[in-house]
């Protein structure tokens, strides 16, 4: 399943760089007052102290292309499958050529809701594209959620929810234009 699966990608990849299709990578992150710590390190003399907080915390669901095309929106409220409806929807009226959405197998996107718009969105020519499962290497959009916790939010965005919610946007709106992610070619 998951060589089938990663073959198709290949294809749908191939089909993208030809101008074809648009191709666009989707998933969805958290972002909280709570910070985001990979790793850290510290002389044996020092004090190295990250204010930690337990604050409001807002979620983002993007789409992604090589390109670096990005169409998200974020919500405080969890992020359902009616959420991902609605933007998937309005993409599918939005769009000017056959258009493949790549989603991972999270129940918010398989759900049986998503499932039954499925006709209506090809009729419109929006495809969606499952990933194999447990196969996150696979979804560009990962790669993008990194960079935007480990690099573009500063450690000051952290100092009140209106700071953070402030930045995410920022950060959001900057992508494809000043914010980019590098990407090298899918390979198979």
């Amino acid at each position: 399943m998951y060589k089938v699966r990663k073959e198709a990608l290949y294809l749908l990849e191939q089909q993208s760089a030809k101008g074809t299709i648009d191709l666009y990578y989707g998933d969805e992150t958290k972002i909280s007052q709570r910070g985001y710590v990979p790793y850290g390190w510290q002389f044996e003399d020092e004090q190295v102290v990250i204010p930690a907080t337990k604050g409001r915390s807002i979620n983002c669901f993007g789409l992604l292309s090589r390109a670096n095309d990005f169409i998200y929106k974020t919500t405080e409220q969890n992020i359902n499958s009616s959420f991902v409806i609605e933007i998937l929807d309005v993409l599918s009226l939005a769009i000017t050529k056959p258009t493949v959405v790549v989603l991972d197998n999270a129940r918010v996107h398989t759900a049986h809701k998503v499932k039954q718009l499925f006709e209506v969105w090809q009729s419109r020519g929006l495809y969606i594209f499952y990933l194999p499962p447990y196969s996150p290497h696979l979804n560009i959009i990962e790669r993008l959620w990194k960079e935007f916790k480990q690099g573009w939010i500063k450690p000051s965005d952290y100092q009140s929810a209106d700071d953070l919610f402030y930045a995410v946007d920022r950060i959001c709106a900057a992508i494809g234009n000043k914010l980019f992610v590098n990407f090298t070619e899918f390979k198979f």
